[in-house]
């Protein structure tokens, strides 16, 4: 390991098991000697195993509805008297669609089930980033990182109102990142990952299907969870220092392909 965290104290929302990229960031940034808070929904954290993170990493617990102006600012209160001093990174790794749950189409949403998805997966974000820019809770050069996928950009049917949300979130990064950066000093950035095999991105309609075809059309294939965590260390460290206000693929280079010699042949009969 390389240090690169040594000294830095952050939150890390959205760890549920050990499929979890917020789980690897997790266990990443421990091993890169930074100290940290781990926060998840409470419905969340009876569903998952973050406990076992916390031992492994040394880390305290700090349940948190991330809808919840309330629950974020005793998150962050918290965080700073636990670690000693102002937030270095920050990790928001959450989504939720009540419409993909309940099987509703994209052309039938039931929109309060739409709202809700809204506010977990994006408004949050904005209310994380209002909490610590109103508390000025975060260090000069702080970092802070969501995760996004591209559907925020191009059509993919049964991903639904996520699409939607993922838009708006990579929009909030770059809106609330010219004042983060302008006022503090802390960049704002978005991680759009490949499909990845966590517990939320299989409960998507033909996840299986759709993740062997991302691999097929990536000249590199598909980056794994592990291989985000890499990723989003880098971007909280002081390496990338004047990295913000991007939406960053880290897909593979699938992002940037039209067709594949894979997928040609896959629907190409043999003469």
């Amino acid at each position: 390991m390389y240090n690169l965290l040594k000294g830095k104290r952050g939150i890390i929302f959205g760890a549920l098991d050990s499929n979890s990229i917020a789980w690897k960031v997790a266990e990443r940034a421990h091993e890169e000697g930074a100290e940290f808070v781990l926060t998840n929904a409470p419905i969340a954290m009876r569903m998952g195993t973050i406990n076992e993170l916390a031992e492994k990493t040394g880390s305290q617990v700090i349940p948190a509805d991330a809808t919840s102006l309330e629950d974020i600012q005793n998150l962050v209160d918290k965080s700073v008297e636990i670690l000693g001093g102002k937030i270095d990174f920050v990790l928001h790794s959450i989504g939720m669609s009540v419409n993909v749950r309940k099987g509703r189409h994209y052309t039938d949403q039931k929109y309060d089930f739409t709202t809700k998805g809204w506010d977990v997966s994006a408004v949050s974000f904005h209310k994380v980033m209002s909490v610590l820019y109103k508390s000025n809770a975060m260090s000069e050069w702080g970092s802070i990182v969501a995760l996004t996928y591209m559907a925020a950009q191009r059509v993919f049917p049964d991903y639904n109102d996520m699409a939607d949300n993922k838009a708006y979130l990579e929009s909030i990064a770059r809106s609330f990142g010219y004042f983060f950066g302008r006022d503090h000093k802390v960049r704002v950035n978005t991680i759009s990952q490949s499909p990845t095999p966590t517990t939320a991105g299989q409960g998507v309609k033909g996840f299986d299907g759709f993740i062997n075809y991302a691999e097929k059309m990536s000249p590199l294939g598909n980056a794994t969870a592990l291989e985000c965590a890499n990723y989003t260390i880098s971007l909280f460290s002081d390496l990338t220092r004047k990295v913000t206000l991007q939406n960053l693929f880290h897909d593979g280079g699938f992002s940037n392909m039209g067709v594949s010699e894979a997928v040609m042949e896959y629907f190409t009969e043999e003469e």
